[in-house]
């Protein structure tokens, strides 16, 4: 065989391979937009929902030989939950969320009152678990330096006021505004009290940036793949057909809790409710 034959065979098995390895990327990116898609669906928002994704960017597995530094406060196994309300509360309602989702933010602002509401008598424990899918769908670090700095909020005992500031002005998905720490930083002077020297350099200095690896790491071996999942005494109550309601919620929790004590709730500070840019 010549050698103009073997250089034309080799060529055009390499062109083969080519095609067959750009026609497989395709068929992932076509299988994940249609897995987004019917998520989106189900639960009956425009936005799109934060999904497990292959690459899972920054924000996916605890760098090796980095100490996971938990954020005050922090329970669970391997104190990967924020704990909200009174710990001996009758019920439990447990969030999984992603600060930079649109589905989250879409949650957050229908059932955030009635949340607080169940916290603050003493009905209801919210556990919340830090995700950062987005970063992993999108690129970026938004999700991870939001939920560092929610957790460097939750070390000043002030995790509720600046998570509800963090979702009051949510930037759009595609927009990685929250990658900025400036912007971080700028959202927490309207949580009075938080933006001290210390919260400064936790936000900065990623304090907790491996812990919230950690934590998305364990939601992605929990068996759950969207963000917001929530459940209320371990049972999935949103999304999937659900029709969920702060009514329907509010009476959810009120069977659950039929006879028994309502916790040692005290009522947290009032949350900063009022809507602008992230820009700094």
């Amino acid at each position: 065989m010549s050698e103009r034959n073997r250089d034309g065979k080799r060529s055009a098995r390499e062109a083969l391979r080519e095609q067959r390895a750009r026609e497989q990327a395709r068929q992932r990116r076509k299988r994940t937009l249609i897995a987004v898609a019917v998520v989106a669906a189900v639960l009956g928002v425009g936005a799109v929902v934060g999904v497990v994704a292959t690459n899972h960017g920054s924000g996916s597995g605890a760098i090796p030989g980095t100490p996971a530094a938990a954020p005050s406060g922090a329970t669970g196994d391997g104190s990967l939950v924020i704990p909200v309300g009174a710990a001996d509360a009758p019920s439990v309602l447990t969030i999984y969320e992603d600060f930079r989702c649109p589905a989250c933010d879409v949650f957050e602002k229908q059932f955030t009152p009635t949340v607080h509401a169940l916290e603050d008598a003493g009905q209801l424990r919210t556990e919340y678990h830090l995700v950062t899918l987005i970063d992993g769908n999108l690129g970026g670090d938004g999700s991870l330096n939001a939920a560092n700095a929610a957790a460097c909020a939750q070390d000043a005992g002030k995790f509720r006021a600046y998570h509800d500031v963090l979702y009051a002005n949510q930037p759009d998905e595609q927009d990685d505004a929250f990658g900025d720490k400036n912007t971080l930083l700028t959202l927490a002077g309207k949580v009075p009290g938080l933006r001290t020297a210390a919260f400064t350099d936790c936000v900065n200095d990623g304090t907790h940036d491996n812990w919230v690896r950690k934590s998305n790491e364990a939601f992605g071996k929990s068996g759950f793949n969207a963000t917001p999942t929530v459940l209320l005494n371990g049972k999935s109550i949103y999304g999937g057909g659900q029709a969920l309601t702060p009514d329907s919620l509010r009476q959810m929790v009120a069977d659950a809790n039929k006879g028994k004590p309502a916790g040692t709730a005290t009522a947290a500070p009032a949350s900063p409710t009022a809507s602008v840019s992230p820009s700094p």
